[in-house]
């Protein structure tokens, strides 16, 4: 006969588990607030750009979290090898802004945008097993570093929020900072002393609190819930017929390169975060489900779709591992992108709230890649030359935003990503330093 212990199945990974619906929802909710206001930036600034009377606008944005919501799904429940089924949120990539303004303000308006949105999500596709098997040339020297630069990368963001947002007329206004630095008290006290539940939803506990403290100061506007509709679905093609221009379609190829390689250090952020190791397999299927998503985004109207730095560094404040709370936060935004009613209440949290949060979550960003490169041998100088020029290149853009203005469009794509140039000139160094054969007069004089 064999003992009860023998009969026990195995313990589920933190990745897989399903928390109680009270929490499940809780959670999730949590990863929505944290990536709401990028999730909206990229159809507003395009938008903006072209021109879009208000009505195509929210039109541009209810379409974009809804897909946002499919794609997470996508991406965390997965199905066949589409999907890594990690904690993942998707959102629209920053990297395509500028191309898509550039196509979107030109002749081919928005329907030269989505034509080349498509066939970006089909190369994406195609293209998956391939970055899959370049994983090897991923050690903790590389993925330490580009961890490390997509925390300190996202901290100008936090930066932004915290001040009003940019462009904002009261930018910089002493009662913003006030506000975020308030919410960023409540949610280091919520984390610290709070009981173990109570401290995993530090950041939607300090975001309520600071919310109900804008309320009672002024500083929230809830006139656009007023005029919202209660219902909104997203059809097909409600543009027009997308247009495929050959410039237009090679500036967004550019675009699928670059995102693809800033989801590939996105992803190994994750598995160190959820102790699951992303092998070429899981790789290829994450990158698969990005280039789906990306697919459908030129389909139902909206953007290239990637995984959403801000929520990695939630992963790793609360230790709340399971995919489900993602899947959970991907379902809250399908409803927020078929219900504009909902999604303006989100939407008049005041920015300097998330810039509260927004600093805890993105600092641990950039200190989970310093524990990974504390696992690097530093003793040997040519790693220290690795980091050194890696965080250079990437941290350049952020602190230099026109410091590429004068090269094609095609390198200020690549380079203007902090993420891709770290990530590129990481791989690139290891290589040169620490994988091609040393001459031998340095190997006499070591």
């Amino acid at each position: 006969m064999t003992s009860p212990s023998q009969k026990r199945t195995p313990a589920v990974h933190p990745v897989d588990e399903v928390p109680p619906f009270a929490r499940l929802g809780a959670f999730g909710l949590q990863h929505v607030l944290a990536m709401y206001a990028g999730a909206v930036a990229v159809p507003l600034i395009v938008g903006g750009a072209m021109k879009l009377p208000p009505s195509d606008l929210a039109y541009l944005i209810t379409a974009d979290l809804l897909l946002c919501g499919v794609a997470t799904l996508i991406q965390c429940v997965g199905f066949w090898r589409i999907g890594a089924r990690l904690p993942i949120m998707q959102g629209c990539t920053f990297a395509a802004v500028e191309p898509m303004v550039l196509i979107g303000t030109g002749e081919g308006g928005l329907r030269a945008i989505y034509g080349s949105v498509i066939v970006a999500g089909l190369a994406m596709i195609l293209l998956a097993p391939v970055f899959g098997r370049l994983l090897r040339f991923f050690p903790p020297l590389v993925t330490g570093t580009v961890v490390l630069v997509i925390g300190l990368s996202l901290l100008p963001v936090a930066g932004n929020w915290a001040a009003g947002g940019a462009g904002a007329a009261d930018f910089g206004d002493p009662k913003n900072l006030a506000l975020a630095g308030f919410v960023l008290l409540v949610v280091l006290g919520v984390q610290r002393f709070a009981p173990p539940l109570l401290s995993r939803i530090a950041v939607l506990m300090g975001i309520a609190v600071g919310m109900a403290v804008a309320l009672l100061a002024g500083f929230a506007d809830f006139s656009a819930v007023a005029d919202a509709g209660w219902l909104g679905i997203s059809t097909p093609f409600h543009f027009g017929t997308p247009t495929f221009d050959v410039p237009a379609v090679a500036a967004m190829l550019v675009v699928a390169l670059v995102t693809m390689t800033e989801a590939t250090g996105d992803f190994i952020a994750v598995g160190q975060l959820t102790d699951r190791q992303v092998d070429d397999r899981t790789l290829s299927d994450g990158l698969r489900a990005d280039g789906l998503s990306t697919l459908l985004g030129g389909v139902f109207n909206t953007f290239p779709y990637t995984a959403f730095a801000q929520n990695i560094g939630l992963i790793g404040m609360t230790r709340v591992r399971s995919r489900w709370v993602v899947a959970c936060a991907g379902l809250i935004l399908v409803l927020l992108g078929m219900l504009p009613k909902l999604g303006a209440i989100v939407a008049s949290i005041p920015v300097p709230v998330l810039g509260g949060a927004g600093l805890v979550m993105f600092g641990t960003v950039a200190a989970t890649g310093l524990a990974t490169l504390s696992r690097v041998d530093f003793r040997n100088r040519h790693n220290l030359t690795v980091v050194g020029v890696s965080v250079a290149v990437g941290i350049l853009p952020v602190g230099v935003p026109d410091l590429y203005a004068k090269f094609p469009n095609w390198f200020q794509t690549l380079m203007n990503s902090g993420i891709s140039a770290a990530c590129f000139t990481a791989v690139v160094l290891n290589l040169i330093y620490n994988h091609m054969p040393a001459r031998k007069s340095s190997a006499a004089q070591a």
